[in-house]
């Protein structure tokens, strides 16, 4: 893309003063497409993060219940070994006693 502009005034420029303003238009295009993306980015990034969002609390529910789930298992294992440990030392008083 070629700068096209009245020759009258790159004429009488300086080489600095013809680099600065092609600069400055260079920069103002691309201020101008990082504003197109930016509002972009920004028209979806909501539904991304409302996917996201939904994800991450469907995946803490889940994480949830397995949770309760190794409570319960983790009681009913205490429980057995309460059991079986109360058997062992039935077991061992009467060995001793007979």
């Amino acid at each position: 893309m070629t700068d096209r502009t009245d020759t009258s005034d790159v004429q009488d420029e300086s080489p600095l003063a013809a680099a600065a303003r092609r600069l400055e238009r260079a920069v103002g295009i691309l201020e101008g497409r990082v504003g197109e993306l930016s509002t972009k980015a920004e028209g979806s990034s909501g539904q991304l993060f409302d996917i996201d969002r939904s994800q991450l609390a469907s995946d803490l529910d889940d994480a949830r219940a397995r949770e309760r789930e190794l409570k319960e298992a983790g009681a009913e294992a205490s429980q057995a070994l309460g059991q079986a440990i109360a058997g062992l030392k039935r077991a061992l008083d009467q060995a001793e006693a007979g």
